[in-house]
């Protein structure tokens, strides 16, 4: 197995992620009994606000199987992974947060599922509550379930940053996806059978969720836009339910202008509601267009998801020190 890590915030939690993870390079048994060991774990430094890239650089002098993978500059959380599972050589890849909150020893039961049910991808389905808090958990299930049932995403409701996927697939996406895809769906659209496997999420340790609101929202919002065109033909429908709506209005006008009950200005309320409603209606659509002609965009100009570097603590930009003049 290769390990990927993106990591933001890690100077605190990573040292003993790691730890667990060198314990298993000797090699586990799975529940079923089945061998397997952790090959590489890759460390991908996604340049957060912390001394994250310095704690890389020391596990890596600690341990033979950790290898850091440098990005050019923050991209954020499924970009890092993509380098990492590009960067990666295990017959197997499993993805997991730096913070600690999945346990380790859940990849032997992800393994058993996977040659069980023959799944090129496993998530982790969690058995306790994610802790994060109401709000995001509520938030989380209900952009899964949005994806489910409007944009018939079959998979999306077992979308996890837990995951364990055949090393082909998971090098094969990376080569493949553009800049504003999100990760799952991309996976989703070379993966065979699909599975969850149980697992207990733990406490994320001593740091701050990286994530907010906004953070959030983009995350759902490139769900959407990566579902394909069925956020198109959700649209369509949508046109279609606001035009009979205006027949209507203008019929229940007319039909209360005839019976006496019409506005002191004839035509006003009518002409102002249509007007509303379809200037509304007409710069939402529009707006939802225009983010797929970026999306393309960005893909036809080559935009890329993620750039992998050399370390900067050994480059160029390393070398800082002055030298007297003659």
């Amino acid at each position: 197995m290769s390990v990927v890590v993106p990591v933001y915030q890690g100077e605190r939690t990573l040292p003993a992620l790691v730890t667990e993870l060198a314990a298993m390079t000797a090699g586990q048994l799975t529940p079923g009994g089945r061998p397997y060991r952790v090959e590489e774990v890759v460390l991908v430094h996604d340049h957060g606000p912390d001394a994250s890239a310095a704690v890389i650089r020391e596990l890596e002098g600690q341990h033979d199987v950790v290898r850091g993978v440098w990005l050019s500059r923050n991209y954020g959380q499924h970009p890092a992974t993509l380098a990492g599972m590009a960067s990666s050589g295990g017959e197997w890849i499993v993805t997991l947060d730096e913070d600690g909150q999945h346990d380790p020893a859940d990849m032997g039961t992800m393994l058993d599922v996977a040659l069980d049910e023959q799944a090129s991808v496993v998530y982790g389905k969690a058995l306790n509550p994610p802790p994060h808090g109401w709000f995001r958990n509520t938030s989380s299930k209900g952009a899964k379930w949005v994806l489910a049932k409007l944009l018939g995403s079959r998979d999306s409701q077992s979308y996890q940053s837990y995951r364990l996927l055949l090393g082909e697939i998971g090098r094969s996406a990376a080569a493949y996806v553009g800049s504003g895809v999100y990760l799952d769906i991309a996976i989703g659209w070379i993966a065979g059978n699909v599975a969850q496997a149980p697992v207990t999420l733990r406490s994320e340790g001593e740091r701050t969720s990286g994530y907010r609101v906004r953070t959030l929202l983009s995350h759902f919002w490139r769900m959407v836009l990566s579902s394909g065109t069925k956020g198109l033909r959700l649209v369509s429908g949508l046109g279609a339910l606001a035009a009979v709506g205006g027949v209507l209005l203008a019929l229940y006008f007319f039909i209360a202008r005839l019976a006496g009950h019409g506005a002191s200005e004839p035509g006003w309320t009518s002409l102002m509601v249509v007007f509303l409603v379809g200037i509304g209606f007409t710069l939402f659509f529009l707006g939802i267009i225009a983010e797929y002609i970026g999306v393309s965009v960005n893909m036809a100009m080559g935009k890329p998801a993620y750039l992998i570097v050399s370390d900067p603590g050994n480059g160029p930009l390393s070398r800082t020190g002055r030298q007297p003049r003659a």
